[in-house]
């Protein structure tokens, strides 16, 4: 005699369960959505000269130029050469003729590079420049 394994009435589970699978999914999306930023700034080791004075406008939006130790050169956290500074002040200044610069450079950095930076802003119509130190 035969014997049946289980009855006609019980009915077998054919549909994977996606709602575990989901809850997984959106957590880790939100985990890359917290970690991205820290992730995109450019890490530079800058190690800034000390003042016991400061003098900048806060309310104003400056353009930031960061030079690192070996020459690397960064404008609004985009990684430029010489002449790319130069075209990027040009389109500063034709937005905003007021715009000023912030240098924040390396203590390493030579007095060459910062003077061709200087000058490289300067030609193009910015009409300040500050320095960014650390406070003492």
């Amino acid at each position: 005699m035969a014997a049946k394994v289980g009855s006609e009435d019980a009915t077998s589970i054919n549909e994977i369960n996606v709602v575990p699978l989901v809850d997984i999914i959106l957590v880790v999306l939100i985990i890359f959505m917290v970690a991205a930023p820290l992730v995109m700034q450019p890490k530079i080791d800058i190690s800034l000269p000390k003042s016991s004075s400061t003098d900048l406008d806060k309310t104003k939006k400056p353009m930031k130029i960061v030079v690192g130790k070996k020459g690397e050169l960064f404008v609004d956290n985009k990684s430029l050469d010489i002449n790319g500074l130069k075209i990027e002040s040009q389109l500063k200044v034709k937005e905003n003729p007021e715009v000023s610069a912030v240098l924040v450079a390396d203590k390493e950095v030579t007095l060459a590079m910062v003077t061709e930076i200087i000058d490289t802003v300067k030609s193009q119509g910015l009409k300040k420049v500050a320095f960014s130190i650390q406070k003492k």
